[in-house]
């Protein structure tokens, strides 16, 4: 601020939110547009975009939601030929219920907390417009939603689409205040050069996870390829089994050693006769984990079960100094053992649980989790010491050391809440970790990424299950390193 002009970011932010507004309301003139104006910047901007959209032809009507408002933003907008009435006018309510598209400028990111009044009844009102048909837009971030956290602790605003500033904040990305922002719209109003070197937060793009993928060349064989040790299944429980070596195939590993009682052995060479098979024993079960062949990595829980024996192999494997990803059955194994965590220096260890399985990793509440997922997944990096890669609405990934930023996926969809989503990722996560992708953190975003684009894919043809996962993974895997062949 201290290098342009004053009111130069203003002016900049307000004519991209206003380009996006015509864009959104097609036919500007004679619309009618509703500016909710809070007391800070984020309402100057939501008026001077207020006063643009007026000199185009819509009746724009500013209601005052503090105690005052943006002196220069009022003016333009006035002198332009809107109005301005205070929240308490008897005509607000029809205003917004008879509105074409609502901008909320209430709040900045600044804002802590839920919205109190009159902007609680403000952002209900325009809910039940936006029901009624009209477009929400919101300024930089849907007040009440917590800029860096994506809390939302009372009453905020739901928007259909987020002009956002300078850079994306977090918590437009994570929920709940993802699901708040609608589509986010980024505008570029030149902070690029003054931005900090090692963000909080960092959500890739296409290209970006295609740059991490290796690519075979013509010395590859299957073992350079990446070999991944799955550890899954039980006589019970095949399925998991299944979707996690089809997962680890589809996602690119080399070959796949599969570890697991004679059932689930028979079932797996059924649908997948390319892994390689171990049974493991009745008498010695650990000795199939060390008999199974060299490995650059291991997969362990999905569908293994909760007993002894498990513990047994799941702590076999930890012991090693491989890369070695655990879920499912065997973060229910950990919640009792945490003790086998603390793993040969250098080894990385990736746990990928939903909110209940980290609730009880952490003995916390699972909606408190689910409100604050940025807070957990960063404590439950730091006490396991581990990388974590926390599941759900929005996928956050966080590494032990503090000074990493949390990666956060975009690509998820409601479609992959389906039964052995998970092992699908599972199976994924640990394919690429025996390709080497490290730390564990690249490889749990770079899976969670491809995971989510390929339900995307799949869900073209919904409703899916989580085989049609895997089939889509080629196809997703096409398509990233495409974006990446493309920046480069």
């Amino acid at each position: 601020m201290a290098t342009v002009p004053e009111g130069a970011l203003m002016q900049r932010a307000a004519a991209g939110l206003a380009a996006t507004c015509i864009r959104l309301l097609g036919q500007v003139y004679g619309s009618r547009v509703v500016v909710l104006a809070g007391i800070g910047d984020n309402g100057g901007d939501a008026l001077y975009a207020g006063a643009k959209l007026t000199s185009r032809g819509a009746r724009v009507t500013a209601i005052q939601v503090g105690s005052h408002v943006h002196a220069g933003g009022a003016s333009a907008l006035l002198a332009a030929g809107g109005r301005l009435v205070a929240a308490a006018d008897l005509a607000a309510p029809a205003l917004i219920a008879e509105s074409d598209l609502i901008i909320d400028g209430i709040l900045g990111i600044g804002g802590r907390g839920g919205l109190r009044e009159p902007a609680a009844t403000l952002a209900g009102l325009a809910a039940r417009a936006s029901a009624d048909g009209a477009i929400v837009v919101a300024t930089d971030l849907p007040s009440g939603v917590d800029a860096d956290t994506g809390v939302v602790d009372g009453a905020a605003i739901g928007a259909d689409v987020t002009v956002t500033f300078g850079t994306v904040k977090p918590g437009l990305l994570i929920d709940p205040g993802a699901s708040y922002a609608g589509t986010v719209e980024f505008v570029d109003i030149g902070l690029g050069p003054h931005l900090v070197a090692s963000p909080g937060a960092v959500a890739l793009q296409s290209a970006d996870v295609g740059a991490m993928l290796p690519q075979p060349d013509a010395e590859s064989n299957k073992y350079r390829r990446g070999v991944l040790g799955v550890l899954a299944g039980s006589e019970k429980y095949t399925g998991a089994a299944v979707l996690s070596v089809g997962g680890a195939i589809r996602g690119g590993a080399g070959m796949v050693r599969f570890v697991s009682a004679r059932h689930a052995v028979e079932v797996v060479r059924q649908h997948w006769p390319e892994a390689v098979l171990t049974e493991i024993g009745p008498d010695d079960p650990v000795a199939a984990v060390e008999s199974a062949g060299r490995v650059q990595a291991w997969v362990a829980g999905p569908g293994l079960g909760t007993g002894d024996e498990a513990e047994a192999l799941i702590g076999a494997v930890l012991a090693t100094s491989l890369p070695v990803l655990v879920d499912a059955d065997g973060l229910t194994v950990l919640a009792g053992r945490k003790d086998l965590l603390s793993r040969p220096a250098g080894a990385d260890t990736l746990i990928t649980p939903h909110a209940g399985e980290l609730a009880r990793l952490l003995n916390a509440d699972q909606d408190d989790i689910e409100a604050h997922r940025l807070a957990y997944v960063r404590r439950a990096a730091a006490e396991l010491g581990v990388t974590v890669l926390l599941k759900g609405s929005t996928t956050v990934i966080a590494s032990p050391d503090a000074a990493d930023a949390v990666l956060v996926n975009a690509t998820g969809t409601p479609w992959l809440a389906t039964a052995g989503s998970g092992d699908v990722l599972s199976g994924l996560a640990g394919a690429l970790l025996a390709q080497g992708v490290l730390p564990a953190r690249a490889a749990g975003a770079a899976a969670a990424f491809l995971h989510g684009l390929a339900g995307r894919l799949a869900a073209r043809d919904a409703p899916i299950g989580a085989a049609d996962i895997i089939a889509a993974l080629p196809e997703a895997i096409r398509l990233v390193s495409a974006a990446a062949e493309g920046a480069a």
